[in-house]
């Protein structure tokens, strides 16, 4: 058992609480006091595909993705596919039980659900790919700030070949079934093109991640070098949710750093997506 600390905290949101509270309350729209209910526990598996840069960034996009899951209802546990942006650890790795440290308080991380993640997907659990990590650790004050110290697993995904994304999907998919639990996909799309540009490709890629097609959405990467840096974590996601039949999809908001910084010749794509059961809509 171990204490994660914050490494993002000060560069990617502010460290202190106050100003992190007012800064996620300018992300989701009004401040969590203004929000009203929540919706009830959730009763089925929800999927989210959220970014995860600097909120000043993109936390308009995130808050799009998190007021969304507000609405429909609260997560008993939260399991984050993160990019890895280090390298380092296996292709899929869990964070180490324990407790993750957010400017609000600590979150725990869900050991049982961890160990079974674990052994049913081949995942190593190990730290040490998460001590310099902010993909899954950005989203972290938005789900303590909307429901407290929500248990997680964390996890960091390297890219997948589409058999073994297909196989570990399937298997985690297993384990979600019927949980109260949001499953997060952090992921920034294209990187360091015109907006124009960016946006085209990350389009033809959102058709196949909204269309649950992972090959689909492997092969466009490929042919067209879309430089998302979360594509492993993307094809995780991807395949869990078709087993889950998420097949309920929505793009809320897609935005790119350009339209925030007004420099538009080399721009990084956001994209919020909800993926919801389609009896749950019907």
């Amino acid at each position: 058992m171990g204490f994660r600390w914050a490494c993002a905290a000060g560069t990617f949101y502010p460290a202190d609480p106050g100003r992190l509270s007012h800064e996620i309350a300018r992300c989701l729209g009004k401040p969590r006091e203004e929000l009203g209910p929540g919706g009830p526990p959730l009763v089925h598996p929800v999927g989210l595909v959220l970014p995860h840069a600097g909120y000043r960034y993109s936390g308009t996009v995130a808050g799009t993705g998190f007021m969304a899951l507000w609405k429909i209802g609260r997560p008993e546990v939260a399991v984050i596919l993160g990019t890895n942006h280090t390298g380092l650890g296996s292709a899929l790795s869990l964070a180490e039980p324990g407790e993750w440290e957010t400017p609000f308080g600590s979150m725990p991380i869900h050991q049982e659900l961890t160990h079974a993640i674990a052994e049913a997907t081949g995942a190593e659990i190990t730290d040490a790919p998460f001590l310099e990590e902010h993909s899954v650790e950005v989203q972290l004050p938005f789900l303590h700030y909307l429901y407290g110290a929500t248990p997680l697993v964390a996890a960091v995904v390297q890219p997948l070949p589409l058999s073994e994304a297909e196989g570990a999907g399937k298997n985690l998919a297993q384990l979600l079934t019927k949980k109260s639990v949001a499953l997060i996909c952090s992921t920034d799309f294209t990187h360091y093109e015109p907006h124009a540009i960016a946006k085209e490709k990350d389009m033809l890629a959102l058709r196949h991640i909204l269309d649950l097609d992972l090959s689909g959405f492997l092969e466009v990467v490929r042919a067209r070098r879309i430089s998302i840096c979360g594509v492993g974590a993307l094809a995780l996601f991807v395949s869990s949710a078709k087993h889950l039949n998420l097949r309920a999809a929505e793009l809320l908001l897609y935005r790119t750093s350009g339209e925030i910084a007004g420099m538009m010749d080399q721009v990084v794509g956001y994209a919020a997506a909800l993926f919801r059961e389609v009896s749950e809509v019907a």
